[in-house]
């Protein structure tokens, strides 16, 4: 995938009007990594360019610089050099390849320690927007039966795919935004407090769907994650500020999805719902 990179320069007197400025950016299709060059894929750079360079101009504290290719093979060798393979918990291994998801970034660490203590024996995981395949591969870790992982960049599903394979578990990834679905006699029957020995093909697949990912896309595929989940299936959010909060719980409790817990680290935060 071809990218350009926007060399934005910024001088904000708090930490967190850069956080914000960056939040408002990626809403807009570009991602940062050291903080000064904002990257988004050429066809979308096509689309949003009049929206990017009109929010730079109206934002006190930012100057846009320049705008330039950048060739895919140097994106790749410059963050390689500068972003070695990550250790992790429970001995998993992360080669970034810039794909978001390292393992170390506030948003996917809030995923992973509530992974760490979540049985998923048995369980059928949806990781939307994978990424690294991090989180993905931690559901496997923990014991989930099948593991689905989408995301809409090809370089990311060729780099979950390579670090699936460096960490020895099978996880299905696909290219994609649309969130997916199982194929009903791959599924176990489940059991809720609710609705006894239900089959979870007839009201959903997944018993976890994880999703870190910007606010906007969030509200956007609330209806599929809530019909993609078995009765008691849970939602894991992640990848917004707390101002983003009470539009999230509200969309997902219209789906029926009950709000159970709100953590943070930061200024980021992670939101659980439960199907009811």
């Amino acid at each position: 995938m071809q990218y350009h990179v926007i060399h934005i320069k910024t001088d904000f007197a708090e930490e967190w009007q850069k956080d914000v400025f960056d939040q408002q950016i990626s809403e807009l299709g570009a991602d940062t990594i050291d903080g000064e060059d904002y990257y988004i894929p050429s066809e979308l750079w096509e689309k949003q360019m009049s929206n990017i360079k009109s929010h730079i101009s109206n934002t006190e504290g930012a100057t846009l610089l320049s705008v330039e290719k950048c060739p895919d093979e140097n994106w790749n060798a410059v963050w390689e050099a500068e972003h070695p393979i990550q250790e992790l918990p429970l001995g998993v291994k992360i080669i970034p390849h810039c794909a978001f998801g390292a393992g170390h970034h506030e948003t996917t660490s809030l995923l992973i320690n509530t992974l760490l203590s979540t049985d998923l024996t048995g369980k059928n995981v949806l990781d939307h927007g994978t990424g690294t395949g991090v989180l993905a591969i931690f559901a496997k870790k923990q014991g989930a039966q099948q593991v689905i992982a989408v995301d809409i960049d090809d370089k990311s599903v060729e780099n979950a795919k390579e670090n699936a394979a460096l960490n020895n578990v099978a996880i299905d990834v696909r290219l994609g935004s649309t969130v997916p679905s199982l194929e009903a006699n791959s599924l176990p029957r489940i059991e809720t407090n609710s609705i006894p020995s239900r089959s979870a093909s007839t009201e959903g697949s997944f018993h976890l769907i994880l999703a870190n990912i910007h606010r906007n896309i969030l509200l956007e595929n609330m209806p599929a994650y809530a019909s993609s989940l078995v009765p008691g299936g849970e939602l894991w959010l992640s990848g917004f500020y707390a101002s983003d909060c009470p539009a999230l719980i509200s969309s997902a409790e219209s789906h029926s999805l009950h709000h159970l817990a709100t953590l943070s680290n930061g200024e980021w935060h992670m939101l659980r719902f439960q199907k009811q």
